[in-house]
């Protein structure tokens, strides 16, 4: 048996395992897509990521904040569908036949709900279930998503807001002491310091105090930020001061207050950044996320914050308390924890809450990416599994008996040489392992040849000996049995492998035969 004859072989068998692993490709794709295993599964990974546990991911509170995430328009927009009645009537379809298997793989109550949740259907508020999910999420997708449904951003700009509302009433406060122990001290029998102190009363309310409430408007509007609202409150101080000194008539109590109102303007507004960080106005994201534990020390020092009911301030705080209300009520301690481990990691990295809030969004990536691999992992072991019993079905269904084929192979000089041909023609026509060029090429090439397969009395004949006598089952029968499930076995295994795996390895040898006839043809020369 010299090395051509074993290289002709193997390129036969190697063959007809590339077509049998294109048809097994083809039946996976095909329960695949009507079972959307990939979406399911990957929401499935999610709802584990979110709950920080298998064991745990099955909680009504985790699958409700899933589906809230679901819910996001922006993983909306990855899910695109088809619209018309032509063009949806195959989904359609897909979706009965996904809705009734369901029915029995799920347990308990989950065979009456919705794998992917809900949508609000018109008006009426009723409940729609969703048929389809995204089968791939990009990070940086599900990161946005995730913070938006928490409402990270939300609560941050709400905090602010509240803290530096809190603020501004403190130092109107403050000036309006000053201005109130001048006028208290003050000698009012003074007809021209009386009508100075009425101008700057009304200069005081119109300079400084509307103007603070105009650059609180435009905070809460996201028109600036708090750094730029605090140069405009420095700015309006600076103009009030100005013309205070400006107006001043000669008295060494209005001096002294003149100094009092400089010394306070510049404790509070030459270093902006300072005045940020020691009036906690730029909330951490780290105690951001605590906010969202409910009775957690940060939460409590946060209330205390806010005594007066009657301020603004604390009517920005009414949004919170109800936000907090929402998150004690249906979000999940697991996710509390989680979040505030990525929360501590990215406030180590953060110079300030905008930065904290994108450096919490990167932490959420790349902890959704590594979850992901693993999930791809899972994943790829199941379909591995799945694809041994498709691989064991198709060889008994189309009787792929390797041992056989070997046999046939080595003593049919005419279907080894055919098929040997057809294969060197797929892999010169086909230099990538393209699923569907490679299934359309082999289509064509099935056309002519027959394979040494399939439950033909031939084929059966030389797997099955006919017993001798009265037909009884004889030991040489029996391990002909044996030997025939044994070929299913290996086939069942082969067609699991893959077609691009038997692809790649047929242009590999058929490579090493080409290679070794060149000698010969040279020689006859």
């Amino acid at each position: 048996m010299n090395l051509p004859f074993i290289l002709d072989i193997t390129i036969g068998l190697v063959f007809i395992y590339l077509i049998l692993s294109l048809l097994a490709s083809e039946i996976q794709e095909l329960i695949t897509t009507i079972l959307q295993w990939r979406a399911v599964h990957l929401k499935k990974s999610i709802e584990i990521l979110i709950a920080g546990d298998v064991s745990k991911s099955d909680d009504d509170n985790v699958i409700q904040l899933v589906n809230d995430i679901y819910n996001h328009p922006l993983l909306q927009s990855v899910n695109q569908e088809a619209k018309g009645f032509l063009t949806t009537l195959p989904r359609k379809f897909i979706w009965l036949l996904s809705s009734i298997l369901n029915k029995f793989s799920l347990p308990g109550e989950k065979r009456t709900k919705s794998i992917f949740g809900y949508v609000r259907n018109g008006k009426d508020e009723a409940r729609k279930q969703k048929h389809s999910a995204p089968s791939y999420i990009p990070a940086e997708t599900f990161a946005t998503t995730l913070m938006d449904t928490l409402g990270l951003p939300k609560l941050v700009q709400k905090l602010t807001e509240s803290r530096l509302i809190n603020f501004t009433h403190q130092q109107l406060a403050e000036f309006e002491i000053i201005l109130s122990r001048i006028e208290a001290r003050i000698d009012n029998t003074d007809a021209h310091i009386q009508q100075f102190l009425a101008n700057t009363r009304d200069e005081f309310n119109q300079t400084v105090s509307e103007s603070f409430k105009l650059i609180i408007t435009d905070f809460q509007k996201d028109k600036i930020d708090l750094s730029t609202s605090l140069n405009r409150m420095a700015k309006s101080v600076d103009r009030y001061i100005g013309c205070f000194a400006a107006d001043m008539p000669e008295h060494e109590l209005l001096n002294n207050a003149l100094q009092r109102l400089k010394v306070l303007r510049a404790d509070t507004f030459d270093d902006i950044e300072q005045t940020i960080c020691l009036k906690g106005l730029r909330p951490g994201i780290n105690e951001v996320v605590q906010l969202i534990s409910v009775g957690s020390d940060v939460q409590q020092e946060f209330i205390k914050e806010f005594q007066d009911k009657d301020s603004e301030a604390y009517q920005t705080f009414q949004y919170l308390s109800q936000r907090l209300e929402q998150f004690s009520q249906k979000l999940p301690p697991s996710v509390v924890g989680n979040m505030a481990t990525l929360a501590k990691r990215a406030q180590l990295k953060a110079k300030s809450t905008e930065d904290g809030v994108n450096i919490l969004r990167r932490e959420i990536e790349q902890t959704f990416n590594n979850s992901m691999e693993r999930a791809s992992g899972v994943y790829k072991r199941n379909a591995k599994g799945v694809a041994l019993l498709i691989g064991f079905a198709i060889a008994i269904i189309a009787n792929a008996d390797t041992f056989h084929i070997v046999s046939r192979l080595s003593k049919d000089t005419a279907i080894r040489t055919a098929i040997v041909n057809s294969a060197g023609q797929i892999v010169e026509t086909n230099t990538s392992q393209n699923l569907k060029q490679l299934k359309e090429a082999t289509d064509q090439v099935l056309t002519d040849i027959s394979l040494p397969i399939g439950w033909n009395q031939v084929n059966l004949n030389q797997q099955l000996p006919k017993a001798t006598g009265n037909n009884q089952f004889t030991t040489p029968l029996i391990q002909h049995y044996f030997t025939m499930v044994a070929g299913w076995f290996v086939s069942g295994i082969a067609i699991s492998m893959g077609a691009p795996f038997w692809f790649d390895l047929l242009s590999k040898v058929v490579n090493v035969r080409n290679s070794g006839k060149k000698p010969a043809v040279s020689h006859r020369e």
